[in-house]
């Protein structure tokens, strides 16, 4: 019986980190928040990629997604997960830089990750501790080159929504948007953001990595109709009919991916968490939660 849990769990290894976590795939949705009488927008959201130098099937897999020609990109960060993988991100998201986009970057752009026991996550999450948020700041983190990321996308015309308002123009449609700074490691400043919609703009959405309670609050209570966000990776390994067990922040797990509600203030947002398209380089792991981007198409609100 021993050899045999034994052959189970090692397969089911095999599966997670050989074959799901390779599994790519994107998510099709339709979010009804546009005012009546606009065009449908095509939206892609890429999240958490965590590109790790050599990974060449996400590489091409990513560059695929252009084909879609969306209208606009959202890019909600966690691009890195190798000090060296600057240079394969932007090979892999070069031919979306050809589109409209913005960005928000989160912790693992800024630094490399660290090994560490899955279980901690299970131990934290019972504490109520997460990133920074309770937890004692990160000692001889290594630092991640995030500017060379920040400047090519600048180059190319993305928006940067950390801590910011930024706009696109798509023919003769004003889109405006508002985003964070990663709250994962507390360098989110709403303040220096409030104030709701932008009432001249078309369409007004919100933008974060991480999804902390807080944050979603505050976009909520603010007016938001959309709410786009990562950092979770849809739990990553998850228990089928179940669904995950963790989220790596204080959103509870039946959101940790997909399209969702949060209500503020006597107010309601749509939420979309994408599950990202992949993993720390040290726990390259996925189960019943493949890889995946995330097609989503605005249509009128009835």
């Amino acid at each position: 019986m021993t050899a045999g849990v034994a052959a189970v769990g090692a397969a089911g290894l095999v599966y997670a980190a050989g074959f799901e976590a390779r599994s790519f795939r994107l998510r099709r949705l339709t979010v009804p928040v546009l005012p009546r009488g606009m065009r449908p927008l095509r939206v892609l959201q890429v999240s958490d990629i965590h590109m790790v130098s050599g990974q060449r099937k996400k590489r091409a897999w990513l560059q695929s997604l252009a084909g879609l020609r969306p209208d606009f990109v959202v890019n909600t960060g966690d691009n890195l997960s190798d000090p060296k993988g600057v240079p394969e991100v932007l090979d892999a998201l070069g031919p979306l830089l050809d589109f409209p986009g913005v960005y928000v970057f989160g912790s693992n752009d800024y630094y490399g990750p660290k090994l560490r026991n899955p279980a901690r996550y299970l131990f934290e999450k019972a504490q109520g501790r997460h990133g920074l948020n309770g937890n004692a700041p990160a000692v001889g983190a290594v630092h991640n080159p995030w500017e060379g990321l920040r400047d090519a996308f600048d180059a190319a015309g993305w928006v940067n929504l950390g801590n910011a308002r930024g706009r696109l123009k798509l023919d003769s449609l004003e889109l405006a948007f508002t985003g964070l700074d990663d709250p994962h490691i507390k360098r989110d400043r709403y303040d220096a953001v409030a104030g709701g919609p932008e009432h001249d703009a078309d369409l007004s959405l919100a933008v974060v990595h991480a999804p902390y309670i807080r944050s979603l609050d505050a976009f909520t209570a603010d007016g938001y109709p959309l709410i786009l966000a990562g950092h979770t990776h849809g739990g990553q390994l998850r228990v089928p009919f179940y669904g995950a067990l963790v989220t790596n922040c204080d959103i509870d797990t039946d959101r940790a991916r997909g399209l969702s509600t949060h209500e503020a203030a006597g107010r309601t947002s749509h939420l979309h968490v994408s599950a990202g398209c992949g993993t720390n380089r040290y726990t390259p792991v996925r189960f019943a939660c493949p890889p995946e981007a995330t097609l989503l198409t605005l249509t009128p609100h009835e």
